[in-house]
């Protein structure tokens, strides 16, 4: 069964159990997820009333970008987990002869890359997100407007816990290449998610 078909409490007593995962990268994927979804929540509680009229256009760009981003932030929350088995399956690779072990170390090294990929696109789509949720801030339901300010809250802690699981899979990979870019992108996006994230909630904050 996949996680994103489990009951909610299920799934927490997964995530909670001893079992290695779901993990912090589900956890960042499913905060993610939530954070866009309140932003599409509010825009639906704000299409087609008078008082917001004139932000209709907006709202509606709300609901689109966010109704798919929603859908890929919840994918992650499975493919994150199917990385970290990726990785999980290469230690049962035999490794009794030289072509053996050749073989785990490429295939760990491939694994750590994909368990690497699934988190930085996380990163990504929260990034997409946080922008959506900007659109929203001053334009919707104002009567929501908390609901906002806890999508911030979330997106914030997907971004910075997904790039969390993509610095302890760069850290055993050896292509320094594709460790750097990731490094670099990765800050790159940490650089301009966090004030958004942070300017949000500020002007959430000061709106109540």
């Amino acid at each position: 069964m996949k996680l994103t078909e489990m009951k909610v409490n299920d799934f927490i007593d997964l995530l909670a159990s001893d079992a290695p995962a779901p993990g912090g990268g589900s956890a960042s994927a499913l905060a993610g997820a939530m954070g866009v979804g309140l932003s599409k929540m509010v825009a639906a509680l704000t299409t087609g009333k008078a008082k917001y009229a004139e932000h209709e256009d907006t709202v509606q760009e709300i609901l689109s970008k966010a109704g798919a981003l929603t859908e890929k932030l919840t994918a992650a929350i499975d493919r994150d987990t199917e990385a970290f088995d990726g990785v999980s399956a290469v230690f049962a690779m035999p490794k009794g002869t030289d072509e053996e072990k050749a073989a785990r170390k490429e295939a760990m090294q491939k694994a750590l890359k994909e368990a690497t990929l699934v988190p930085y696109e996380t990163m990504e789509l929260c990034l997409q997100s946080l922008k959506v949720v900007k659109l929203g801030v001053g334009k919707t339901n104002t009567s929501a407007a908390s609901d906002l300010g806890v999508a911030s809250l979330n997106l914030k802690s997907a971004v910075q816990g997904a790039w969390l699981n993509v610095l302890i899979n760069l850290a055993g990979i050896k292509d320094e290449a594709f460790v750097a870019e990731y490094e670099s992108k990765g800050e790159a996006i940490l650089a301009e998610a966090l004030p958004l994230a942070d300017e949000i909630y500020n002007d959430i904050l000061k709106s109540l």
